[in-house]
């Protein structure tokens, strides 16, 4: 006979999604500053909101995997997923500094939370 185990809901493994749009055609720099912008602002929230997920994450060796879109409609629809489901999430408007129009919406950032929560939102995303 065996026996299944239930999972312990505080044992999971964490991580953090990024997102940037690609149809924006943003240089190496602009794109990996616009990541680091959602990385932080993501994981301030989770710190503030849901400290246990970010420290967890902060253990795990804060795990990013940072993906891609070609559209603010789609990038926009990830972020109110995310949202929907409780996640810390950020999403970041450019200020219009260098590359691109003040106010363009560049990157998301879903998580620290827990994987598979995150990944039933962006399993179907590319990797950048």
């Amino acid at each position: 006979m065996r026996i299944k185990l239930r999972r312990d809901p505080s044992n999971f493994e964490a991580k953090q999604v990024i997102v940037l749009r690609t149809d924006l055609k943003m240089g190496k720099g602009k794109m990996v500053a616009q990541g680091a912008h959602a990385s932080v602002k993501a994981a301030l929230k989770s710190l503030t909101n849901r400290k246990e997920w970010f420290q967890r994450w902060d253990r795990q060796g804060s795990k990013k995997i940072v993906c891609k879109v070609n559209s603010e409609e789609e990038l926009r629809a990830l972020f109110q997923m995310g949202i929907s489901k409780g996640l810390p999430c950020a999403i970041i408007n450019d200020a219009g500094l260098t590359q691109l129009e003040p106010g363009t919406t560049t990157a998301i950032a879903i998580g620290p939370g827990p994987s598979d929560q995150i990944d039933a939102i962006t399993k179907q995303l590319k990797l950048l």
